[in-house]
């Protein structure tokens, strides 16, 4: 049993790695030789052309998404979601993208579950959702920042991103399908309907930048965010539950934020880490984390 928990916790502990690795690959690909819309058509390129035979099996769902459904899945999951995260890192650095894209989607799935599937929120994830929120406020207004900047754009995208993701989320609930189907439905429909426009418009223009980072994007975005963080997170959701796998996600703005320091030379101010504990406190306890002895009795009450 032990061996079990540890595998399932090397698996969550790889699966917060790569979802880092994906927010540093963008910034490191967008600050050198690519576009935002270059690192899009590489992964759902590589995502895509892999996932396509498991899609053909799977088949769109349509009898359980409808159109809407589809719709919601492809934006929150595919190309419209990865460009906003990439187009946000043109203008803001990936620490912040940590905090804002995979912590603010509890925030937003949160919201969407009450307007679309009329669940209400238990004090402790009110006081968890309570926390994400300060914690971008004080990402977005820290470090002496006034309001209209560009990095405020990027920190505005990396939300937008949230909250697609969290419509992808709740469709998928609602549609009852597992994460790796709809990820298929997502990059399949992105790379027949994405590429086609981008090469028409571009080109093989990407191809003219390095090779070493072409390979990177590949494996970083087309192959292990796509594809291997979703089947690691499923085995450690198999291995630890629902709710003790959700606590790592808290892990990844920090993750971001420490791995930007060596891959990218961008050091968070203390305001950035103010915000980013903020941040992950709060999606430590909306992902089921518990909360201080004093607090969780006076939350009983």
């Amino acid at each position: 049993m032990r061996s079990e928990n540890a595998y399932g916790i090397l698996c969550g502990l790889a699966a917060v790695f790569i979802w880092s690795a994906f927010i540093i690959a963008s910034r490191f690909g967008v600050r050198t030789h690519l576009t935002p819309w270059d690192i899009v058509a590489i992964r759902f390129a590589v995502a895509g052309a892999i996932l396509l035979p498991y899609l053909i099996r799977r088949g769109l769902a349509l009898e359980r998404l409808g159109w809407t459904g589809l719709a919601v899945i492809v934006v929150g999951c595919g190309a419209p979601c990865v460009l906003l995260v990439n187009v946000g890192l043109l203008f803001a650095p990936a620490a912040h993208a940590g905090a804002l894209y995979p912590g603010g989607t509890p925030l937003m799935v949160a919201v969407l579950a009450i307007v679309f599937l009329g669940e209400t929120p238990s004090p402790s994830k009110a006081i968890g959702l309570s926390l994400i929120v300060l914690g971008a406020l004080c990402l977005v207004l820290g470090n002496g920042g006034t309001i209209g900047t560009q990095q405020n754009l990027g920190q505005g995208l990396f939300l937008a991103a949230a909250f697609v993701w969290g419509g992808y989320t709740i469709a998928m609930r609602r549609a009852q399908l597992d994460g790796l189907h709809a990820a298929a439905i997502a990059a399949v429909v992105s790379l027949v309907l994405y590429l086609p426009p981008y090469l028409y418009f571009n080109g093989l223009r990407a191809l003219s930048a390095p090779a070493a980072e072409l390979t990177l994007q590949a494996i970083v975005q087309g192959v292990l965010t796509a594809i291997v963080a979703l089947l690691l997170y499923g085995r450690t959701v198999s291995i630890l539950g629902a709710t003790r796998a959700a606590a790592f996600v808290a892990l990844t703005p920090v993750a971001t934020a420490i791995l930007s320091i060596p891959a990218l030379g961008e050091w968070p101010s203390m305001a950035d880490w103010i915000s980013i504990a903020i941040v992950s406190a709060g999606v430590y306890i909306v992902g089921g984390g518990r909360l201080p002895a004093r607090i969780a009795r006076v939350n009983a009450t």
